[in-house]
């Protein structure tokens, strides 16, 4: 998994009736973008070192023009 400053985190539910949880990378602190990550969580804005599990994808930050 590879991430930017400014991309989402989602992670998936592994139990029915449970909802996603998503966050923004605010920080990359892995090598060529890989984990661990700084992502404020919505919707409290919790913020916390992630370490990513095979349940999680990346929506990556719309592009700067």
């Amino acid at each position: 998994m590879q991430a930017r400053v400014g991309d989402r985190i989602v992670v998936h539910s592994t139990h029915q009736g449970e909802p996603e949880r998503t966050g923004e990378v605010l920080e990359v602190r892995g090598d060529q973008g890989g984990p661990p990550y700084v992502v404020r969580w919505d919707p409290d804005g919790h913020t916390g070192v992630f370490f990513p599990a095979g349940t999680c994808t990346v929506v990556p930050a719309p592009a700067r023009g």
